[in-house]
């Protein structure tokens, strides 16, 4: 059986890492270099590196922090954050990075995600997905969540999935930073209209939350957070000692 992989982000705005609510009230968390050490040295299977407001502020993502993250750690690293063109995919993965997520970039342009993938395969392109309920529909924002694109989650994922993204982080919008658990019906939706690895992010509050997510959907491949892991409510040893408890596999 394929263990499941437990995923810290790191969202990092100004060269720090910050968190906050439903994507707001940002609050400065910690050192990115000195977090991306610690979990990589405490049992984390990948991280993930997102420079949160490079779209927003149309310009391209911060390379010399990322340089220095990517020097000091030995696990898979993934990194987003004003990715638009095949160009910032060489020059993130020239600094270190093994994936290279996408999001506004793709809505921008579709075909970043199949050139991206005839040039460094699927396995290298992630499609992050920020994605809010609007009248009962799954809908993908952009810019960091702050912008409706319109465009209907499910069939957007479909659409790059076919298109060649290798793997798809999905940022439920409603559940980010609130603590009460992962949004099981979104993921079911997206796990269901797939067959690429699915990263489940946004709503992780206790370690009972990961329990739920990979029972309720046994073939979702990961869990990704971010404040329970930076400040300690969760440590990842412990997770994954509990997550073996429960015959769920991940890698000790």
């Amino acid at each position: 059986m394929i263990t499941k992989r437990i995923i810290p982000c790191l969202d990092v705005k100004n060269g720090r890492v910050v968190k906050g609510t439903n994507f707001q009230g940002l609050q400065d968390v910690s050192s990115p270099v000195e977090l991306g050490k610690y979990y990589s040295s405490c049992g984390a299977d990948e991280l993930v590196f997102y420079d949160i407001t490079a779209s927003a502020e149309g310009r391209k993502l911060f390379t010399d922090i990322l340089k220095e993250v990517a020097s000091c750690i030995f696990i898979p690293l993934t990194v987003g954050g004003g990715i638009n063109t095949l160009e910032d995919f060489d020059r993130v993965l020239k600094c270190g990075a093994d994936k290279v997520s996408v999001n506004s970039g793709a809505i921008k342009n579709p075909q970043l995600v199949k050139e991206a993938s005839e040039k460094y395969g699927a396995q290298c392109v992630v499609l992050s997905v920020d994605i809010k309920r609007v009248d009962g529909e799954f809908k993908v924002f952009a810019k960091g969540g702050r912008e409706n694109t319109g465009l209907e989650a499910i069939e957007w994922i479909k659409k790059c999935v076919a298109l060649g993204a290798g793997e798809v982080v999905v940022n439920s919008i409603d559940t980010d930073g609130v603590k009460q658990g992962f949004d099981i019906q979104m993921l079911k939706a997206v796990r269901n209209a797939v067959n690429v690895p699915v990263i489940a992010s946004g709503g992780a509050g206790n370690a009972q939350d990961f329990i739920e997510l990979f029972t309720q959907i046994p073939d979702i491949d990961a869990g990704l957070a971010a404040s329970i892991f930076h400040f300690g409510e969760v440590e990842i040893p412990k997770l994954k000692k509990l997550l073996n408890k429960n015959n769920i596999q991940v890698r000790l």
